[in-house]
């Protein structure tokens, strides 16, 4: 699988907001995953976001989305021009679960690090995962750091797309339970990616 990070933190860039209005708190349980209409659009999504909103969790989620995409490289994704008729997107926020303890920048670049090792160690084509470090909105008066995970799937068709997406999520959960979370800024990782 292809994967990469990134930083946008700049006052103008997008700002993740966990205090909006339609948030769902999936930590409450799985029954509300009902109220995210995005997760009755591809039932992987659902599961994704289940697993990632668990107690064993280093983040939760905030918004998704899923579309599909036009006009991306194949090389990107790994592709052959002949496996990229289509293509779908997904974005799904994630807020570290210790976000109420700021983390020094470098956590979370070193976080999402490890996760693009981990994602690009997986033999899963025409997919990739980009990971942009965001400031966040945790409450309406506590600001921190948060990722936005974008998650790009192509096939011959849409409906290989879509499986491809839903593979791509599947890692993505994997991977980030895997890794583990930041604890008050000092990065705490499962001991078999350390070294990766």
């Amino acid at each position: 699988m292809e994967a990469d990070w990134e930083i946008e933190i700049a006052p103008d860039a997008p700002v993740i907001d966990a205090a909006w209005e339609g948030y769902v708190d999936l930590r409450q349980g799985p029954v509300h995953i009902v109220e995210i209409r995005e997760a009755d659009q591809l039932r992987t999504l659902a599961d994704t976001l289940i697993r990632l909103n668990s107690p064993s969790s280093p983040v939760w989620t905030v918004k998704c989305d899923v579309w599909p995409v036009d006009g991306f490289d194949p090389d990107e994704l790994d592709a052959d021009p002949k496996q990229a008729a289509q293509a779908l997107g997904c974005y799904i926020d994630l807020i570290p679960v210790c976000a109420e303890i700021p983390s020094p920048l470098d956590a979370i670049v070193d976080w999402c690090r490890q996760l693009c090792l981990r994602l690009r160690s997986r033999p899963l084509r025409q997919s990739r995962v980009d990971t942009i470090v965001r400031r966040a909105l945790i409450t309406s008066d506590t600001v921190g750091l948060g990722i936005t995970a974008y998650v790009t799937a192509c096939g011959s068709s849409a409906q290989e797309a879509e499986e491809v997406l839903s593979s791509a999520l599947d890692v993505l959960a994997d991977s980030v339970l895997a890794i583990g979370s930041t604890d008050q800024g000092s990065p705490k990782y499962n001991q078999d990616i350390v070294g990766e």
